[in-house]
């Protein structure tokens, strides 16, 4: 098992990893992951790329369903119940946990139906407009777009975009956010906008980012999990594997694994 840190007892788990592995067909992707994410901090994934970040990252909401022939083994249990057991409804799952993605992917609609369009299929019955204003408050881009909600999302720059996708998970009401690379195409005013916001952001849910920026994931996260790649059980190709995960300090600082400190110092990856 990899070295692990779990949460301090002050701090409850929202999502824990119990030996999860993910194979895509025949080919395994990921072994071995056992990890507890605590609420109301910020997990960042680190590793090289092909270590299966991104792979467990959409375990997580059960994302990988929609890959044919992905399968998991292990658990994965959120707030102490397992996501993948026989009578829990993978659409509730994504709902309770969202998921922004590399690249904006803004709905074809104007910014205020981007974000009330899903609002409006879960149910919600509140004051539309209210629901609204608040996410886009909370992703930090209600004053940019307050006098052009009619118009389309698609207007919006690269970041702007990236934000407004970040609102619509907000309105869905979810209790986790989860993160695949949200800067890797945006400029370095967009990315600290972003970061500041996932600061915020923290006080109300729980994030998960996977990013390539170490400097990143010191800026934003509280804990991080390094990611590597092993020879698979066949000898003839590479798997995924937790190979350490703690406090952010202690993975850049003074980690427990040399795979950690030669990949934090830039040896490899």
């Amino acid at each position: 098992m990899p070295s692990a840190t779990a949460a301090s007892p002050s701090q409850s788990i929202c999502l824990s990893l119990e030996n999860v592995g993910i194979s895509y067909g025949s080919s395994e992707a990921v072994r071995g992951v056992y990890m507890e994410i605590p609420h109301g901090k910020v997990t960042a994934f680190i590793g090289p790329s092909g270590c299966g970040k991104s792979t467990v990252l959409r375990a997580l909401n059960r994302m990988n369903d929609l890959i044919e022939g992905c399968t998991l083994r292990g658990r994965v249990l959120f707030d102490g119940q397992d996501l993948y057991a026989r009578d829990v409804d993978p659409v509730e799952v994504r709902r309770r946990i969202g998921m922004v993605f590399q690249k904006p992917n803004p709905f074809p609609k104007s910014i205020y139906e981007n974000i009330a369009f899903g609002a409006r299929i879960n149910g919600y019955r509140g004051d539309m407009d209210e629901l609204v204003e608040r996410s886009l408050r909370k992703a930090a881009i209600w004053d940019e777009t307050k006098d052009k909600l009619k118009e389309s999302g698609y207007a919006l720059s690269g970041g702007q975009q990236q934000r407004l996708c970040i609102a619509r998970a907000i309105a869905i009401e979810p209790e986790v956010i989860l993160m695949d690379e949200p800067c890797s195409a945006l400029d370095p005013i967009s990315t600290l906008k972003i970061e500041e916001m996932m600061h915020e952001l923290k006080k109300s849910y729980t994030i998960v980012i996977v990013t390539h920026n170490m400097q990143q994931a010191v800026r934003v996260s509280d804990m991080t999990g390094f990611f590597n790649v092993t020879a698979n059980a066949d000898g003839d190709g590479k798997v995924g594997c937790l190979e350490e995960f703690a406090p952010t300090e202690q993975i850049f600082n003074a980690p427990n694994q040399q795979a950690t400190l030669d990949y934090v110092s830039g040896r490899f990856g």
